[in-house]
């Protein structure tokens, strides 16, 4: 029996949400893509200020407290992609890049399910919602028909 071939599957975006967070921070940008099949992923981009901030932060906290020593650092809890602006073109080359590099699933997180079918579930990582909370992310959060 032959060897089974490996199938090589290009996703190509079909859409690119920014969400720019002008209020809260200038540095920092939600990206939802959405990929020609339908499947969408969510990342954070981020700039250098946005790093330097977070760590005047943890400096300012660790200052505060009498047993902690006072010292400069950053902690990101989900993955952010640091940029050098938050251009469009900056944030779509990027994505560019990464999907030529075939890195594009590391740092970006599904929000869908690959099978639009389903509705309520996450898997066990949490790393994917429902197509409904992305529904719900584009249009009152992004203010986007879908």
């Amino acid at each position: 029996m032959p060897a089974a071939k490996n199938r090589l599957v290009l996703e190509i975006p079909s859409h690119v949400w920014i969400e720019p967070n002008q209020a809260v921070d200038p540095d920092a940008c939600d990206v939802i893509v959405q990929m020609e099949s339908g499947v969408m992923y969510t990342a954070a981009f981020i700039t250098l200020p946005y790093l330097q901030r977070q760590m005047q932060l943890s400096y300012a906290v660790s200052k505060q407290l009498s047993d902690a020593p006072p010292v400069r650092y950053a902690v990101l809890e989900t993955p952010h992609i640091v940029v050098e602006d938050l251009n469009r073109d900056t944030i779509e080359d990027t994505i560019d890049n990464l999907l030529a590099l075939d890195v594009f699933e590391c740092y970006f997180t599904q929000v869908t399910e690959d099978d639009e079918a389903t509705t309520t579930t996450t898997s066990t990582t949490g790393k994917r919602a429902t197509t409904e909370v992305a529904a719900v992310v584009l249009t009152d959060v992004l203010g986007v028909s879908v």
